[in-house]
């Protein structure tokens, strides 16, 4: 943005990367430090005492890698898998049908299920494939909680209890990108083996720090994997860890100073407080679209998502259009529909560190841009909806009281 002047800063509501908060931008504002110094392996340990937290672990191991998330992805399933393993894949938009890529890639025996784009994963096939898998051959099921590209979330829990009803023992896979540390995400309670996230999502924070968490079960896995993996080896961090230096390799300092301002940002609003707040967004932008006489992406509310709403336009309208406008005339970054929703939605992202009165910004923006574009919205409806339901759900600032 800095390249092309537009007055006041751009108005950033994709799903990911999001808005930094000023105090985590003056943490990371430092030179460079020697990791191997006192200081960093001292932070580095507190950081991941803490960040058992976000997942609500007790019993987890994370693992802070310097990746995005496409490299946390390589890494739950090099580290707990073999080559050949059958696993169930669900299929539902661009970010599964990416990491299913990657299942293939890495010469796994990918079962896909497959649902249109807008559903959420059919647990109905999964537990007739678990149901007849009396042989165990299925070694994981892997599952993206929340699809970024149709504004779906997954039912975690009942994936548990699918497996738990046959007692299968597959691993369980759960790419938590855009959903950990914004959605209800519990990890133990679940069941979950492997979850993962990145930096540049709920965290708030720059890209480019995947973050894994294992269960005990997953650990024990990776001790038999024979998936090739260097970069990613698991082993190499717990070896370091027990060093109690905790870095087989070079870490962005800066990065970890940022994360530490960013979990004591999300500490101190309180996990379930940004859970509420999340849910209090999406919620809002959902009364908005239908103020506007738009339909959501996402077929069922059972699937609604709390951090990206997927909104689709009528044919006469090129979704694309409706983005690129937004950008250029208002300074406001809105999502592309992606692949099959490709000019069909687009896509507005209610994710990170992000209060209600920034949202009712660009809902107003997205008003305007849809009269630009020639679609017949009521000026305000959509806003009106929002804040209306806002003014009776914002509760006191805490702090403030």
């Amino acid at each position: 943005m800095d390249r092309f002047f537009a007055p006041g800063p751009n108005h950033l509501f994709v799903p990911g990367p999001v808005n930094i908060p000023d105090h985590v931008i003056r943490a990371m504002n430092r030179n460079n430090e020697d990791y191997r110094a006192p200081p960093i392996p001292a932070l580095t340990k507190d950081l991941l005492e803490d960040v058992k937290k976000i997942f609500k672990t007790t019993t987890g191991t994370p693992f802070l890698i310097p990746t995005t998330g496409t490299g946390a992805w390589e890494s739950a399933l090099t580290n707990t898998l073999s080559p050949g393993d059958r696993i169930v894949s669900f299929l539902i938009g661009q970010f599964s049908l990416l990491w299913i890529d990657q299942q293939k890639r890495l010469r796994f025996n990918v079962d896909v299920v497959e649902s249109e784009w807008g559903q959420g994963a059919n647990l109905e096939i999964l537990a007739e494939k678990i149901a007849a898998d009396r042989a165990h051959t299925i070694k994981a099921v892997c599952i993206v909680h929340n699809e970024t590209a149709t504004g779906v979330t997954n039912n975690l829990a009942a994936v548990r209890r699918i497996l738990d009803e046959y007692r299968h023992p597959a691993l369980y896979l759960v790419d938590g990108v855009s959903s950990i540390c914004a959605l209800d995400f519990r990890m133990d309670e679940w069941g979950v083996d492997v979850a993962l996230t990145g930096s540049q999502k709920a965290l708030s924070l720059p890209t480019g720090m995947g973050i894994v968490c294992a269960s005990p079960k997953a650990l024990e896995a990776s001790k038999s994997a024979q998936s090739v993996r260097f970069f990613f080896d698991w082993n190499d961090y717990l070896k370091f860890y027990k060093l109690g230096t905790f870095w087989p390799y070079t870490p962005s300092v800066q990065l970890l100073h940022g994360m530490r301002a960013a979990l004591d940002i999300i500490f101190e609003e309180g996990l379930d407080h940004v859970i509420e707040r999340h849910s209090r967004l999406g919620k809002a932008t959902r009364l908005a679209v239908e103020a506007w006489g738009l339909k959501n992406c996402t077929q069922r509310e059972e699937w609604f998502s709390d951090t990206v709403t997927a909104v689709v336009v009528p044919p006469y309208i090129d979704s694309t259009e409706i983005v690129k406008r937004a950008w250029k005339r208002y300074n406001l970054s809105l999502g592309l529909g992606l692949n099959k929703v490709a000019g069909k939605v687009f896509r507005i992202g209610h994710l990170g560190h992000l209060n209600d009165l920034q949202l009712l910004g660009c809902l107003a923006g997205v008003e305007m841009v849809l009269k630009d574009v020639g679609y017949p919205v009521k000026m305000g409806s959509g806003v009106a909806a929002a804040s209306s339901y806002l003014q009776n759900t914002i509760p006191l600032i805490p702090s403030r009281i």
